[in-house]
């Protein structure tokens, strides 16, 4: 066979999205990068192989202002244009690209890495390589580097280099878990096969394989929810294996999979209860997508109240929002519910001390084996989340490689450039203001040609009556002085508000009442009623306003959303049975829900100027919403006239490059298959046309532009320093928003 040593910097083992991610992220901060995936594909379970897909921080809108940025945040966006109806293989194709684009990059696929060799006594080991055999073509490779990232899932090279590791779940007493059972054991969630079906427009015959299941002799079409047509992202619940050893019996629980799935298959086409006749087969899955194998122990273990009581650590490096989501060991042949869900009232955060290994001192991990118990598992296993933690580690150990330290020696000498430089790269740390010192636009004035200072949704598009409470967020900055509501009245009735804090910055729940307000309003149609509703808080931050529910009365709403504002209904049918996913509906994250007024907004003028908008908005170090937009956004449309947003030094200031990061609404919910579609390619309210100008020699130089952009964040590096004392960004068009919007400049000289 063919012998070979790869020397690099790092090595990431594991080419789901965390290893992705990971790898793209040091890359980009100049280190050598090894990456290793033992499949032809890169992805992990959100492949063409496994095809699941990619949930994250937003639980499909049920958190708010909650999607990923970063490199995660690149892969969504990229995806929403080239792959708008979720073709699994143009999946597989933007994260082949995004891999190739980075030069640093060195990509082994079918690359089967089975041997670890580490020295050192078990409390403190370091790794020397990893070695594997690329599969058809008989070479075996010896990866060599400083630092290596276990992102495999199943904790494979953590594991073979000694470091330690839990499987199972803890014993509830251990770390004051409420869903923790009294005794620890070993069972672990199950594994997923996925099928998909389509209308062949004739007539189908289908003869099940000997092995197949009735399904009509199990609980199966009792206790899930069976329909012809359904496909893909519809039977997840199909999960077997929480009772064995999810790796070692994979064989086993693969086959079990197809028996079921075939056996699904053959009651939907052949028991004569569906309209299934010209329907068929597909694709049918090969891989057991496996939720849960080995969680590595790090110098923090990450648990359930952690999650719940969103604890703001100091290190934290990423961020997750889906629910703590626990399934039954018994899968498919449970009884009980498919899943139980229990939510956290806003995002939540994970430390850096949680993504490496407390004994062997050059690994980092991320993915679904971090430093978790089996509880918080449930919910930082999600893929979106493992990719963000992916760029949090792989960014650690490319500073770990430039400096020559430990990940833990990293933390405790260095925590403050690594969240810096995630920042700078547009990673979301939620709530950790950008403080970069290089950054000339820290110290700019910052002035445009107008601003957003009235806020109200005066365009009415539908009428919603109040046979339930409504809600909406609005910015209060620096105070809510009143609000009007365009209301519809059967006959004379009193409408009733209330103005509610969030708690946090990051939730959008009502946590607080602070003030309420009613009015009469007289029968009649289209009435602006103003309320007395006022709130001066401390610091600027959202506002809950709640309507509450009259029958006689209706309200307004707008098709044409309004950056900053949310719209939710209070309570509802869930939109899944419970007999799939257990919720608690009283929790107010769920109870409040956003789906039926997704992108409108209700019709509503708040009284006086409002500061949420204002230039300086785009240097505060804020990033993404965090108690309110954090965003310059113009009063006039730039279809009408360019619009632009302008940095004043006093001096003049050298310019190497320029950062620019637009609005992509992180409230949208993106995803990279078919679990829905989002109907446009690239954000309404990203800018599509812009340039960037500097002053000098007494008027404006254009020094770079882009057109047709679809892109959140963009990096312009001139073609020569230049030295300035005025520059701005000049909106010309946006993606279809009526406003220019700019999150964040940053300046390097």
């Amino acid at each position: 066979m063919r012998q070979e040593i790869v020397q690099t910097d790092l090595t990431v083992v594991g080419g789901g999205l965390a290893g992705v991610c990971a790898a793209i992220a040091a890359a980009r901060l100049g280190r050598t990068v090894a990456l290793v995936q033992n499949r032809p594909v890169l992805g992990g379970n959100s492949s063409s192989e496994v095809r699941v897909w990619v949930c994250g921080a937003t639980a499909h809108g049920t958190q708010r202002y909650a999607r990923e940025t970063g490199i995660m945040g690149e892969l969504f966006l990229e995806n929403q244009f080239r792959n708008i109806d979720g073709n699994p293989y143009l999946w597989d194709l933007t994260l082949l690209e995004a891999v190739r684009a980075e030069p640093n990059i060195r990509l082994f696929l079918n690359t089967d890495v089975h041997e670890a060799e580490a020295d050192g006594d078990e409390q403190d080991r370091t790794i020397r390589s990893a070695t594997g055999w690329m599969m058809g073509s008989e070479r075996r490779i010896r990866f060599e580097s400083l630092i290596y990232l276990d992102c495999t899932g199943d904790g494979l090279i953590g594991f073979l280099a000694g470091a330690k590791h839990r499987i199972g779940r803890e014993a509830r007493s251990e770390f004051g878990e409420s869903w923790a059972p009294e005794v620890p054991d070993d069972i672990t969630l199950g594994s997923t096969l996925l099928f998909y079906t389509k209308d062949a427009g004739r007539p189908v015959r289908f003869v099940p394989p000997s092995f197949a299941i009735d399904v009509a002799k199990t609980t199966i079409p009792e206790r899930r929810i069976i329909r012809s047509g359904d496909n893909g992202c519809a039977y997840w619940w199909i999960e077997w294996g929480g009772e064995l050893d999810t790796v070692h019996d994979n064989e086993r629980i693969r086959d079990e999979l197809w028996a079921v799935i075939y056996g699904i298959w053959d009651y939907i086409k052949n028991s004569g209860k569906f309209d299934a006749d010209r329907m068929t087969l597909e694709w049918v899955g090969s891989i057991p997508g496996k939720r849960e194998y080995r969680r590595f122990v790090g110098d923090y273990v990450l648990n359930q109240n952690d999650i719940l009581e969103q604890r703001p650590f100091d290190d934290r490096v990423a961020f997750g929002g889906w629910s703590i989501d626990l399934h039954p060991p018994q899968g498919v042949y449970a009884t009980e519910s498919g899943s139980k869900h229990l939510y956290s009232d806003g995002v939540y955060h994970i430390p850096f001390r949680s993504l490496y290994s407390v004994n062997v001192n050059n690994l980092l991990m991320a993915g679904r084996d971090i430093s978790a118990t089996h509880v918080a598992f449930g919910t930082t296993r999600v893929m979106a989340t493992c990719a963000v933690m992916g760029e949090a580690a792989g960014t650690g150990a490319a500073l770990c490689a430039i400096k020559g330290v430990t990940p833990r020696e990293l933390h405790r000498e260095h925590l403050r450039e690594l969240q810096q430089t995630l920042l700078r790269q547009d990673a979301s740390i939620i709530g950790i203001r950008g403080d970069d010192p290089d950054d000339q636009a820290r110290r700019a004035s910052v002035s445009a040609s107008g601003t957003l200072r009235r806020l109200a949704a005066e365009s009415s598009d539908e009428v919603y009556p109040l046979s339930s409470n409504i809600g909406f967020i609005v910015p209060v900055d620096p105070k809510l002085d009143g609000v009007e509501l365009l209301v519809d009245a059967a006959e004379d009735a009193e409408l009733q508000v209330e103005a509610w804090s969030t708690g946090r910055m990051e939730n959008y729940v009502p946590a607080r009442l602070v003030h309420s307000a009613s009015a009469f309003v007289q029968g009649g149609l289209r009435q602006w009623i103003a309320l007395p509703l006022v709130w001066t808080p401390d610091d600027a931050q959202n506002a809950f306003i709640v309507v509450k529910a009259n029958d006689r009365l209706s309200v307004h709403l707008s098709h044409r959303p309004l950056t900053g504002v949310l719209t939710f209904k209070d309570g509802g049918e869930p939109s899944v049975p419970a007999s799939l996913e257990e919720k608690r509906v009283d929790q107010p994250l769920v109870r409040w829900r956003a789906h039926p007024f997704e992108r409108k907004t209700v019709c509503f003028r708040l009284a006086g100027e409002t500061d949420a908008f204002l230039p300086s908005k785009a240097t505060d170090g804020y990033h993404r919403p965090y108690g309110g937009p954090h965003l310059w956004a113009s009063e006039a449309d730039p279809a009408a006239a360019p619009q632009w947003l302008e940095l004043i030094w006093p001096e003049p200031v050298p310019v190497g490059s320029v950062h620019v990061t637009f609005n992509d609404d992180v409230n949208e919910d993106l995803i990279n298959l078919h679990h829905h579609r989002t109907p446009f390619e690239a954000i309404p309210e990203l800018v599509k046309d812009y340039r960037v100008e500097a002053w000098q020699d007494g008027g404006w130089t254009t020094v770079a532009e882009r057109r047709d952009n679809r892109k959140r964040k963009l990096v312009h590096v001139l073609d020569a320093r230049i030295e300035t004392k005025r520059l701005r960004i000049v909106v010309e068009a946006t993606n279809g928003c009526p406003r220019a919007e700019i999150v964040e400049v940053r300046v390097y000289g």
